[in-house]
């Protein structure tokens, strides 16, 4: 059976022969055991072109993946059009390691070419939309920053949580983190509301959330491959030393905080529980559990 497969289709500071805009498609599977690569003029950059490549790309790896993990949108919309005919699922992943190495090595390569236009260029710069406002009714009652210890993070693990996401890989034990290590989140008291907020959050793909400093300050919630939700601002100067103390606390856990959503405060039941981590300041991973 094949692996799965990572993908990126989009333009390069590179220039064809009339000075147009080089557009590169990019196919890789994890452990690079196979990769294919396929330039394309900017006017003949579409789905039907893609299609074809993909045709190409699995003769060549004799065989179809099970699914394509792409995390640049625009690839994604393309994929999804030219996938109709083929045997392949397309999955919006913003973790993509080993194709993001290899889009940074091609980019150290690009500059030795002819036909570089010497643009200034990040090869891993998506379109990021402004923070939307999330709407009040859905953030229930009340939120509050927290933190809880490796044991009561496996015992919320194991509660019969109705909607979760909690990847094996981001364990305090997977992340090396010592058994003392407090591990920062928010919850909220969803109330009536609760279950409502839990299948948004679900359908939203929740990656991030991080603590913004300003006037006012604010929690934000980054979801999906380039979503961001303003899900809370504040002015009080309590909550926003606990929000210093959630960043930093994530820091030293590596990145990893959670998300959990309950109906009260009376810790007898759960709506949602989500595990996530940032990897770094910027790009952030989560993965479905």
């Amino acid at each position: 059976m094949q692996s799965p497969w990572q993908l990126d289709f989009y333009r390069r500071p590179l220039q064809d022969d009339h000075g147009k805009p080089l557009w590169e498609l990019l196919i890789c599977d994890q452990a690079m055991n196979f990769t294919y690569a396929a330039f394309c003029p900017q006017a003949e950059a579409s789905a039907v072109w893609v299609r074809s490549q993909l045709q190409i790309a699995q003769a060549k790896a004799g065989g179809c993946p099970p699914y394509i993990s792409i995390f640049r949108p625009q690839s994604v919309s393309l994929a999804e059009v030219a996938c109709r005919e083929l045997p392949v699922e397309v999955r919006p992943e913003r973790d993509v390691p080993t194709l993001k190495q290899w889009l940074r090595s091609r980019a150290a390569w690009y500059t030795n070419l002819p036909n570089h236009t010497r643009e200034p260029y990040n090869p891993l710069a998506i379109d990021r939309p402004a923070p939307v406002p999330m709407s009040d009714y859905l953030m229930g009652d009340r939120w509050q920053f927290a933190a809880v210890g490796a044991d009561e993070l496996a015992r919320l693990e194991h509660e019969p949580i109705p909607i979760r996401q909690i990847p094996e890989n981001l364990s305090p034990v997977a992340l090396g983190l010592p058994s003392t290590a407090l591990i920062p989140g928010v919850i909220i008291d969803g109330g009536r509301q609760s279950m409502a907020l839990a299948r948004w959050l679900q359908a939203e793909n929740p990656v991030m959330l991080q603590y913004i400093a300003g006037k006012p300050d604010g929690l934000l919630l980054e979801s999906g491959l380039c979503d961001r939700w303003i899900m809370a601002t504040f002015e009080d100067d309590e909550v926003a030393g606990a929000a210093r103390t959630f960043s930093e606390r994530k820091l030293a856990a590596k990145g990893l905080h959670f998300l959990l959503l309950r109906p009260d405060d009376s810790g007898m039941t759960y709506t949602g529980f989500w595990l996530l981590q940032a990897t770094d300041g910027k790009q952030i991973r989560a993965m479905t559990g």
